[in-house]
């Protein structure tokens, strides 16, 4: 009989954890994050902190090179820009940014959320200064813009790149401009939390629980029937975001202020198990999904699993493509179509991102599901890790991957169109996904439980297990 996939990654997994049990491996100590506060409920496999994975000779490692010579390129003060002048600061004579991050764009400051995750994954996985020291720099930055609210007449605890009165104009279902600021705000409190949890960087932390408290107060006020209404409006993953901001403190407050952004209109027929994803904007559900799995573990509430457990099989099963990407021209078709739809605007990039982020979440649930990773292998493979351009040497990367014959890579979005993106004149949500991808690459390849190893990536990489005693990580000083 020929050998499974499955059975190739047992013998693989088994040598593995010989190599790791008896030496250490890697050039550099791990950089541990900073703990969650509360345990996660349902878990069987647990992740590895970045740094003790490191990649080897191969496309990955060259992906992540590319990302990280763009990451320690990239100007600050020009990122900083729309925040800046929003909260009626010195824009320190930054030029503007293009793209989706220009000062005439609706949802503006999206982006910036995106690199401070990124360099914070830089900075776990390498122990990059360079980046480390852009993330510090520009939380830094963002709290003196948000320090300046006062003057600027905007609401304590309030940040981001345009006016306070579209988050009153989306409360009242008012909001024209096209901006789906809860979307931008979602972005930044990530970024924000990541730099906390892989830096260190206390006062990423203090700006975080402020832009957290200023959501508290704009939704604590609205109706049941008033907020479901709002989110209506692209949102992004603030259930995801905030449950996470409730594992890391402990605090009750933020898993209310999460739940608040449960969408029933997208939630209940999952949780009925009922496919009725036609026509809906993809990436605007996928994040919820997420938030649905994260608040399952911060709660232990089943429908919460049965949320994002159907949204998966439906999404996977109906409404993918053969390469594992989703969606033509950003929406879901109806179940079983998806041949029928072989274009140039196929498989949006962060639409496999967040997939990629919700198989994982599953998986970790359930480890003797194989079908998670084969999924997830085919769709970082064949998806993902073919956005960038090879020949880029910052990794720029394409919006959608064409599946019409013929097709080739290097389109993006009719809003902003373009190839491929650019240091500053894109600024779309695929490539501030792009970076985040290609500074995580081996976050997924192995994950333990005791003294089991899981081998789920054949990716060219090493691992340094400390739990097992080949090295103590390295612990980081804050700030």
């Amino acid at each position: 009989m020929p050998l499974s996939r499955r059975q190739l990654f047992r013998a693989a997994g088994a040598t593995a954890a010989l190599s790791a049990v008896g030496q250490a491996v890697g050039t550099s100590p791990a950089l541990a994050a900073l703990p969650w506060a509360r345990s996660e409920i349902g878990v069987s496999a647990y992740e590895f902190d970045l740094g003790q994975v490191r990649l080897t000779s191969g496309r990955w490692l060259d992906n992540q090179n590319r990302t990280l010579g763009y990451l320690r390129f990239v100007d600050v003060d020009r990122l900083l820009y729309v925040f800046r002048a929003n909260h009626r600061l010195s824009t320190n004579g930054a030029a503007a940014n293009g793209g989706w991050d220009a000062p005439s764009f609706p949802f503006r400051s999206h982006m910036q959320g995106h690199f401070l995750t990124a360099w914070a994954q830089a900075y776990a996985v390498l122990g990059d200064t360079t980046c480390r020291d852009k993330a510090n720099q520009m939380v830094a930055e963002l709290a003196r813009c948000q320090a300046n609210n006062g003057a600027a007449g905007f609401t304590a605890g309030y940040l981001s790149g345009f006016p306070e009165s579209d988050i009153t104009a989306v409360e009242n279902r008012t909001l024209s401009n096209g901006n789906v600021p809860y979307y931008c705000v979602h972005k930044t409190l990530a970024g924000l939390l990541d730099v906390w949890r892989h830096i260190g960087n206390t006062q990423a932390r203090t700006v975080l629980l402020a832009l957290a408290g200023w959501v508290d107060t704009r939704t604590g006020r609205l109706s049941p029937s008033q907020t479901q209404a709002m989110l209506g409006t692209e949102f992004g993953g603030m259930n995801a975001v905030l449950t996470d901001l409730y594992q890391m403190t402990g605090d009750s407050r933020w898993l209310t202020v999460a739940q608040r952004f449960d969408h029933a209109a997208v939630f209940d027929p999952l949780a009925a198990n009922q496919d009725r994803l036609n026509g809906l904007h993809a990436n605007t559900q996928v994040p919820k999904w997420i938030g649905a799995a994260r608040e399952y573990k911060a709660t232990g509430t089943t429908r919460y699993r049965d949320i994002a457990a159907n949204a998966w099989a439906f999404t996977v099963n109906a409404h993918t493509y053969v390469n594992g990407s989703n969606s033509q021209a950003e929406h879901f078709r109806a179940p079983g179509a998806i041949a029928a739809y072989l274009t140039r605007d196929t498989g949006e990039a962060c639409n496999t991102y967040n997939m990629l982020k919700l198989t994982r979440e599953l998986w970790t649930l359930s480890p003797d599901r194989a079908d998670y990773f084969d999924y997830y292998e085919n769709a970082l493979i064949n998806h993902l890790i073919g956005q960038q351009n090879p020949a880029d040497g910052r990794g720029h990367v394409t919006y959608f991957t064409p599946l019409n014959p013929g097709g080739r890579r290097g389109v993006g979005p009719a809003w902003g169109g373009g190839t491929w993106s650019t240091d500053y004149n894109s600024m779309w949500c695929c490539q501030g996904t792009g970076i985040e991808t290609n500074t995580k690459l081996m976050d997924s390849i192995y994950f333990h439980n005791g003294t089991t190893l899981f081998v789920n990536l054949f990716a060219p990489s090493t691992l340094d297990w400390s739990q097992r005693g080949s090295r103590s990580p390295r612990r980081r000083r804050t700030r």
